[in-house]
């Protein structure tokens, strides 16, 4: 029987807003961290992605903090109290909207900080004071050396997408926060990949932690359908232009290894007629958000993007992922093929592989500890003329390079005709006529530069020192200043 939220005895406030947001049945991961976080016990949560372990601990969290609400305006009676950390901007934006609709009818405050914005916005909220802090670690560290983030009462520490945050690259920063916290509290990890290394490090931020595993580690979701696809670089934009017109699909996530290729992909799939969102970490905050939240509006059909989008973006009824290039870190692929299939739903996952991928799949093969079968597909209009452009499979029709039929003749070629033209009566010259066509005029040859070379003679005058007449040569050019004589004084020893 599966568990229902009714069951969970929450607060009234939290069950209210839980009955508005049309939670009914509880996830695997939600009915077995709930209980567990209810009880103040430290946990380790892997779940597939894309199955709610934003409520598994939001929730728990909210009710353990309700002891503390209250109606005052004072800084002082709001501290920060839970600390959720996140990898990406992206994804801090979302929970923390996520735990505000949560607690929308408590009087606990909320907010969420994160670089590439203004400081002082955030940092005139933050001395309002609130109960829970929703961070990513750069901007965390700078608010705490502005002393602007006081984090000496917090009692509870979130790591969402606990994998990219132990990584090497957020650590230090890492290692650097939790040094500012109290020893005792209550730390709570979730991701959908947890690999042995990260689970030894995570056990030193832990008290004997409850570890919680709904499904095989780093399984993807079985509502998704994978397929992986053969594919030159050249092609693979007509290989999406096809799954997408076969199967009708109106929107898909496009993911690429790089900021530039993330650029250029957009830019070439906009030319084509998509409407086309961008997604990478060279944008501005302001155009990341606005790109993702078109993309959630249905006003953008395809969001190209790299890794930052990768983990936890819970965008409902997505129905198709293309990796249109095989991730560099295996486990990248299962959060990635995570942003289609949620809470349920069916979708597809297009991984695109070229010849020089192979490593990378079995890499893949080796993580999911399943067979990966690459297959081919035939693309539409495959003719054998289309291999006269050299390099031109996969641009559009409007990239491609025109015939010579349709080519407009260069200005050189112009000119050449018109000085071919006889001025004096405006018809074709002599020799064009006689040509009956245009020929290029024989190109004027200097002697001096037909004449073989010749040694020049030792004591002869070299060039314009021959015309100098009578004049003595100099051993010294008279472009160079002679030097000027000057007396010195040496001290000599005695």
């Amino acid at each position: 029987m599966t568990a229902s939220f009714s069951n969970l005895s929450l607060a009234p406030t939290l069950a209210r807003a839980v009955a508005e947001m049309g939670y009914e049945s509880m996830t695997p991961i939600q009915a077995e961290a709930i209980p567990v976080v209810l009880t103040g016990q430290d946990v380790m949560g892997a779940a597939q992605t894309g199955t709610g372990k934003t409520a598994a601990f939001s929730l728990p969290l909210l009710q353990r903090l309700l002891k503390h609400e209250n109606a005052s305006t004072s800084p002082a009676r709001h501290p920060v109290r839970a600390l959720v950390l996140l990898p990406t901007r992206e994804l801090a934006d979302q929970v923390a909207q996520q735990i505000k609709l949560y607690a929308k009818y408590t009087q606990l405050r909320s907010m969420v900080v994160f670089g590439g914005m203004d400081m002082k916005p955030q940092t005139a909220e933050l001395k309002k004071g609130v109960e829970v802090l929703v961070a990513t670690p750069g901007r965390l560290l700078d608010h705490i050396e502005a002393k602007t983030a006081v984090l000496n009462q917090v009692e509870y520490v979130v790591l969402d997408e606990a994998d990219r945050m132990l990584d090497i690259g957020f650590l230090p920063d890492l290692q650097r926060i939790l040094s500012y916290l109290p020893k005792q509290r209550t730390t709570l990890l979730f991701s959908a990949t947890f690999s042995p290394e990260i689970k030894r490090l995570a056990g030193s931020y832990l008290q004997n932690p409850v570890t919680i595993e709904v499904a095989r580690p780093n399984e993807t979701a079985s509502t998704v359908e994978q397929r992986f696809y053969a594919a030159q670089d050249d092609d693979k934009r007509r290989v999406i232009h096809k799954i997408l017109t076969d199967r009708g699909l109106e929107q898909a996530f496009i993911f690429t290894n790089s900021k530039l290729g993330c650029a250029r992909l957009a830019r070439s799939l906009e030319r084509e007629g998509y409407k086309t969102g961008a997604l990478h970490g060279d944008k501005s905050q302001d155009e990341r958000l606005k790109a993702l939240e078109a993309f959630k509006k249905g006003e953008v059909n395809l969001l190209v993007c790299t890794d930052v989008a990768a983990r936890g973006l819970d965008i409902k009824d997505v129905p198709a992922v293309f990796n249109f290039d095989v991730p560099f870190n295996a486990e990248d692929y299962v959060h990635r093929i995570g942003r289609t299939g949620r809470a349920g739903a069916s979708g597809l996952a297009v991984t695109l592989v070229s010849p020089s991928d192979t490593r990378l799949v079995g890499d893949i093969e080796k993580l999911i500890k399943k067979k990966i079968d690459v297959e081919s597909i035939a693309l539409d209009g495959d003719r054998a003329p289309r291999s006269r452009f050299e390099g031109e499979r996969g641009r559009s029709e409007g990239e491609r390079p025109r015939r010579d039929a349709d080519r407009p003749r260069f200005d050189g070629e112009r000119q050449r005709r018109e000085h071919d033209r006889d001025p004096r009566d405006g018809q074709d010259s002599p020799r064009e006529r006689r040509s009956g066509g245009f020929r290029p005029a024989p190109v004027s040859r200097d002697p001096f530069f037909d004449k073989p070379y010749e040694a020049p003679q030792a004591d002869a005058p070299a060039g314009w020192e021959s015309t100098r007449g009578t004049m003595p040569r100099s051993p010294v050019s008279a472009n160079i200043k002679p030097k000027r004589k000057v007396a010195a004084l040496f001290k000599t020893g005695e």
